[in-house]
């Protein structure tokens, strides 16, 4: 019946959307998920938090989780803006910063004089058209222009309603200045290996659980892992209708996954 949760030994979640609707002062949790991450953890089952967040450090994302009733360690998630400070160092990249105020710390210890590339994040209201043209400027001042973005989603999911995401305002980069993007986050592959790595365990021993058609579960397949889409956050309809992305099941939410992995084990 559900072939798809057998012979697993990791799980890798989403956050935003799976554990919780952001929002709303802090955000809300997603009903049975804080109880669903600490039966994977009592099960032994290895466990990591993938998010393309980027509105927050680690550190300050981990607390607001915490403060949501989530068990989850700074260690134990993979996020964009470590991995692009990872890339910037090895490359001797200088980066113009679009990202929210709240992530800034996170590129403390990066050189940003005379930029040579251009980082975005989820920006938010920083997003404002000079900003933008700011950020058009330093690229198409390069004679090769470099642009990384921390993910490419479309939209997400808060409590008032749906967001416009970090790719709408990469796609507009990348059309003025002719310059195609490199994604770190999902649903890049190197993102989700990353991920597997950390781990110990190979793609096939892992199972993806989101709410995003195109970035969990289609990242997380091209990585040769199953996925599975939760009918919350940003899940529509429509989803099941997508021309090239088929997750492995879908379920009502993170504790009815949780339910059927375990019956497996």
């Amino acid at each position: 019946m559900a072939g798809w949760a057998r012979a697993v030994r990791a799980l890798v979640l989403d956050v935003s959307g799976v554990l919780y609707d952001s929002g709303g002062g802090g955000g809300t949790p997603i009903a049975g998920s804080a109880e669903a991450v600490r039966r994977i953890k009592a099960s032994g089952l290895k466990l990591r938090f993938c998010t393309n967040e980027t509105q927050a450090t680690r550190e300050n994302f981990v607390k607001k989780l915490q403060g949501l009733g989530f068990d989850i360690s700074v260690d134990e998630v993979t996020a964009p803006a470590p991995a692009a400070c990872r890339i910037l160092k090895e490359r001797g990249l200088r980066p113009h910063l679009l990202v929210h105020n709240d992530l800034v710390p996170e590129f403390a210890e990066i050189d940003k004089a005379n930029p040579n590339c251009v980082v975005i994040g989820d920006a938010a209201e920083n997003f404002t058209y000079a900003n933008l043209n700011e950020a058009f400027r330093v690229l198409i001042g390069m004679e090769k222009p470099v642009l990384i973005s921390l993910g490419r989603g479309r939209y997400y999911k808060e409590t008032d309603g749906l967001k416009l995401d970090v790719g709408a305002y990469m796609k507009a980069l990348e059309y003025a200045c002719d310059v195609q993007a490199e994604v770190v986050g999902k649903p890049a592959k190197k993102f989700f290996e990353s991920a597997l790595a950390e781990m110990g365990v190979r793609p096939q021993e892992a199972i993806m659980i989101g709410d995003d058609i195109v970035n969990d579960v289609g990242g997380a397949q091209q990585c040769g892992m199953r996925a599975v889409q939760v009918q919350t956050g940003k899940y529509r309809p429509c989803d099941e209708n997508h021309p090239y992305v088929k997750p492995n099941a879908y379920v009502d939410n993170l504790a009815e996954a949780v339910d059927i992995i375990l019956q497996q084990l």
